[in-house]
């Protein structure tokens, strides 16, 4: 979890764990998703310079809805174990897996995860990045950033989660994600 100089949490609802994973297990995954039928992200007619695939889950931003996806390969489970352990989820709420190559130049532009999903629980391999976060006030943006350390995770829930927009720079070098998510409470 990142702190401040008072102990207190640099975003309420961000916590960040480094090596959740091992170097070897981090090639591995990346030679998974690699070998993973990405393709590049659509969102409303636009194409966006990274890789993707979904697992469990899938968002249509095409269509504005949630669908089905090819369930969660094998090899995903351990992985999702770790996160769901992690942010102290059961792994059978992690319900969606999103695999990314960010290839030179690929980042992720402003914005909040799609409403119908709760936790948020990434896992960064490859180059280290900066993720970015902002929320609006009455006297302009509020902001923040974070280190993404290789086989480092983050949590999001409460207001980092659903007060404040994120975004990836774009990258220099390649690098890879495993983002998983767990359904929202709509009661």
């Amino acid at each position: 979890m990142m702190l401040d100089l008072f102990d207190a949490p640099l975003l309420p609802g961000l916590a960040q764990r480094a090596s959740l994973i091992s170097v070897d297990e981090e090639r591995l995954l990346i030679d998974r998703i690699d070998a993973t039928d990405l393709a590049p992200f659509r969102f409303q007619g636009w194409t966006g310079k990274r890789l993707t695939t979904s697992f469990g889950w899938s968002y249509d931003f095409e269509e504005g809805r949630p669908k089905d996806a090819p369930p969660m390969p094998d090899w995903l489970f351990p992985i999702g174990d770790h996160a769901a352990g992690f942010a102290g989820l059961a792994p059978a709420a992690l319900i969606q897996a999103l695999l990314i190559r960010y290839d030179s130049g690929a980042g992720i532009g402003w914005h909040r995860d799609r409403p119908i999903y709760g936790d948020v629980v990434g896992l960064s391999l490859g180059e280290p990045a900066t993720m970015r976060f902002r929320r609006r006030r009455t006297a302009g943006l509020e902001r923040a950033s974070v280190p993404l350390e290789p086989r480092g995770g983050y949590h999001m829930t409460g207001p980092a989660r659903h007060e404040w927009e994120h975004s990836i720079e774009p990258m220099a070098r390649p690098r890879w994600s495993i983002t998983f998510r767990s359904l929202a409470d709509m009661r």
